[in-house]
């Protein structure tokens, strides 16, 4: 049996709250527990933690209704579950509330992240593959 608390306790919801209310006393909690707000507190850090945990989860449909079914189990087993090795972890995951929480630069910058390569076919004839470079024209006879 987990030793971990019940992620609706964690936040202070009910099981029936709505994903506003989820939100809302997550950055509640967030805002509490920031390790900026606490440095080296290491309770608040964790508290922190676990309420990210319990956002992510109870914010996502789909671990949602893996969690109700089948408590830590269901989002803990097979990767499914929040695991963040650092802090870094849990700001990157919920980075778009701390940049306007915290201003965003005090940490010393973010890490950028580089999407996947996109990678499509166009076929263009001599016209305008010569207007798509400036209409530099290419003396071609025609």
């Amino acid at each position: 049996m987990s030793d971990k608390r019940d992620l609706y306790e964690v936040l202070g919801v009910s099981r029936n709250a709505e994903a506003a209310e989820i939100k809302k006393a997550y950055r509640k909690l967030a805002l509490k527990f920031h390790p900026d707000q606490n440095p080296g507190n290491k309770n608040a850090e964790e508290r922190f933690k676990e309420a990210a945990e319990a956002f992510e989860v109870l914010s996502d449909l789909q671990k949602r209704q893996r969690y109700d079914q089948y408590g830590h189990a269901g989002v803990d087993s097979g990767g499914g579950g929040a695991h963040f090795s650092d802090i870094e972890d849990i700001f990157d995951a919920f980075g778009g509330i701390f940049g306007d929480l915290f201003g965003g630069g005090s940490r010393g910058g973010r890490r950028v992240r580089r999407g996947g390569d996109v990678q499509c076919e166009v076929h263009l004839d001599l016209l305008e593959a010569d207007y798509s470079f400036g209409n530099e024209r290419l003396s071609a006879s025609r």
